[in-house]
């Protein structure tokens, strides 16, 4: 895989070059947040290892600016802020997933290697709930006559939600299915990416899609 990594800390940075070098992917590092906007922008990478405190720029200003401009390429964040405010601020500005600093590098292997598994395209056909069409051929999502550009977790999400169409579908289910496994505060991120994801598909619409259970989950809908 082609990886990008916005990291300042030189140390940290070679680290990580490194590793991912060794594991067999062809990485850039950039230690400033313009610079790694600007890298971002202009080339094709399949994944963004991405620092939130950087020179320049911050990284969550990068992740921003890359979601507002359409760039969907899969992000993790590295942070040194590990409360649960800073992980809904991150995922909320576009993050697919979030590592608190110090961590083990086999883990962030195991988290680029899940949010890239949730952007591969895979042959599949169209999935329609309502007036809301899914095309896993294309990753295209058309709501009514309205394209729709959502992030690879987001997209994993409705995929998830629209092939339980009628049923409800628990916080740990979507846990298990995005990241494989539970971990710290799985639920609080379901519910950010949840919360982004229903405010895509419900912009210019009387009523929305997905439905709050309360205590069980969430269920995709048809109509209001």
């Amino acid at each position: 895989m082609r990886i990008l990594i916005i990291e300042d800390d030189p140390v940290i940075g070679r680290s990580l070059r490194r590793g991912l070098d060794e594991a067999g992917h062809h990485c850039e590092l950039i230690r400033d947040g313009v610079d790694g906007l600007r890298e971002a922008r202009t080339r094709q990478h399949d994944a963004i290892v991405l620092d939130i405190m950087l020179p320049g720029q911050s990284g969550l200003d990068v992740l921003r600016e890359l979601r507002s401009d359409g760039v969907q390429t899969p992000v993790v964040l590295l942070t040194a802020l590990g409360t649960v405010e800073e992980r809904v601020a991150g995922l909320t500005a576009g993050a697919d997933d979030y590592l608190v600093k110090p961590f083990a590098f086999a883990e962030l292997m195991a988290r680029i290697d899940a949010v890239c598994r949730r952007s591969v395209v895979r042959p599949a056909p169209l999935l329609e709930v309502g007036d809301i069409q899914l095309d896993l051929s294309t990753r295209r999502v058309v709501r009514g006559d309205r394209e729709i550009d959502l992030t690879p977790t987001e997209f994993s999400l409705l995929e998830f939600l629209m092939r339980h169409n009628g049923q409800v579908v628990s916080r740990k289910m979507l846990c298990e299915h995005l990241w494989e496994s539970d971990w710290e505060g799985a639920t609080n991120v379901i519910e950010v990416h949840i919360t982004r994801l229903r405010a895509k598909l419900d912009k210019g619409f009387d009523h929305s899609l997905i439905e709050t259970i309360r205590g069980r989950g969430y269920a995709i809908r048809s109509a209001g």
